[in-house]
């Protein structure tokens, strides 16, 4: 069964916890705000990436990742935005199975018109008291189980 490991907002930071959790993933999505271009290097030590930049990720080694991505992984359809505000998209008439995004630093899963919402949390450092997290998605017999993992 893959295993998709989905991570957010690392802000530069890319915790020893967060790579321990993701070690035997199948593929990773970084959602933005990267924050230091060898973080992607470091993820890609793990399994194949897919990053889009986020608000905070301005400098120029962040122009190489688009600001949304849509991608085919395991016979499902995933977009990938940082801020779920700027979706001009709609997911469901797409046929998108899942929309993956940031920002907020609120971990969350959701389903709406049979798309799963996963915002991973923020796997960087700690914002005001929520929690640091990323998520592990299981892909079984075509299904997306999307899980959050607290990091601490």
């Amino acid at each position: 069964m893959p295993i998709i490991g989905v991570i957010s907002d690392t802000h530069g930071l890319l915790r020893d916890e967060a790579i321990k959790l993701l070690d035997g993933v199948d593929h990773i999505i970084h959602a933005g705000d990267i924050g230091k271009p060898e973080i992607v290097r470091r993820l890609e030590a793990i399994a194949p990436v897919a990053a889009i930049r986020g608000n905070i990720d301005v400098n120029s080694w962040t122009l190489r990742y688009p600001e949304t991505l849509r991608l085919e992984l395991f016979g499902r359809s995933i977009f990938v935005i940082h801020d779920q505000k700027g979706l001009t998209i709609c997911p469901s008439e797409e046929g998108t199975d899942m929309v993956i995004f940031g920002h907020s630093h609120r971990p969350s899963i959701e389903t709406t018109d049979g798309v799963i919402y996963l915002n991973p949390g923020s796997a960087g450092p700690r914002r005001f008291r929520l929690p640091v997290t990323l998520a592990l998605v299981e892909v079984l017999d075509g299904i997306l189980l999307p899980k959050i993992h607290h990091l601490e």
